[in-house]
């Protein structure tokens, strides 16, 4: 008896310890990833979502120029706040993944948000074409679905903890530019930054989910803050931003990802 509770007490301290190791290298990823001292290396993964083979040939023309906006739209937001790296996230393209990424339950308890968290951490571990020997910060995985299909997209997703995104957006050029909007979105949530609309009905929240919410008259707003997701045209309708040219990091969105320092 005394010898089985010995090894008790030793896998419980063991365990322990990988749980410190582990929240400890969480931590300083974080850490470092927003100090904003070098430039972080994203990792976009192409995936055929649907097994078309129209989304096909989009994965097999896409080329990193078609993330270029990305890149420009963050050096010029960081550069408003001061962030002197020139760039503060370069985008790369990996090779596309054949496998599906597991999907979020439809109604995600506490409980299941971290299974599945650990799901895709562990099946992003398991599935990664990137062949550089340097280590993405941030990975993306873009699910692609032909708009031939016409349906509705399911919600898009970014973790801080393991800094990795799933983007659901179109096969076509004529969606790259609100495909890349949706990016960078999840990229701020992977960051730190917090959702600024009303879950309900998608609508920002003001006054931090307007691009310029202090402008007279408040609506219609002519920007969308990146997290709040949408144009405000009137009460209870909103736009989704054609491009990036359309957003800004308004400044609560600024203070989470450490572009700003909070107040006091």
């Amino acid at each position: 008896m005394p010898h089985r509770s010995f090894w008790g007490r030793l896998r419980l301290i063991l365990l322990i310890l990988l749980l410190l190791i582990v929240s400890l290298n969480s931590f300083l990823s974080r850490v470092r990833s927003t100090d904003w001292q070098d430039s972080l290396w994203l990792v976009v993964y192409p995936i055929n979502a649907d097994q078309r083979a129209d989304t096909q040939l989009y994965i097999d023309a896409l080329q990193e120029d078609h993330f270029d906006d990305i890149e420009q739209f963050l050096s010029r937001e960081a550069l408003r706040y001061g962030i002197s790296v020139e760039e503060p996230i370069r985008v790369f393209l990996a090779p596309e993944i054949l496998e599906q990424p597991p999907l979020p339950p439809r109604e995600l308890s506490i409980l299941q948000s971290v299974i599945w968290s650990l799901k895709l951490r562990f099946w992003a571990w398991q599935n990664d074409s990137w062949q550089e020997d340097i280590a993405p910060d941030i990975k993306i995985y873009l699910r692609l679905f032909s708009p031939h299909n016409r349906q509705v997209l399911e919600h898009s997703l970014g973790l801080q903890k393991g800094m990795i995104g799933v983007v659901n957006g179109f096969a076509s050029v004529d969606y790259q530019a609100q495909n890349n909007f949706v990016t960078v979105h999840e990229i701020m949530h992977t960051l730190g930054a917090s959702d600024k609309y009303e879950v309900g009905n998608n609508q920002p929240i003001w006054p931090e989910g307007y691009a310029d919410p202090y402008q007279k008259p408040v609506l219609p707003q002519y920007r969308a803050e990146v997290m709040g997701g949408r144009v405000p045209q009137s009460k209870g309708f909103s736009l989704i931003p054609e491009s990036l040219e359309q957003v800004v990091v308004g400044p609560k969105t600024a203070q989470e990802v450490n572009w700003i320092q909070p107040e006091g």
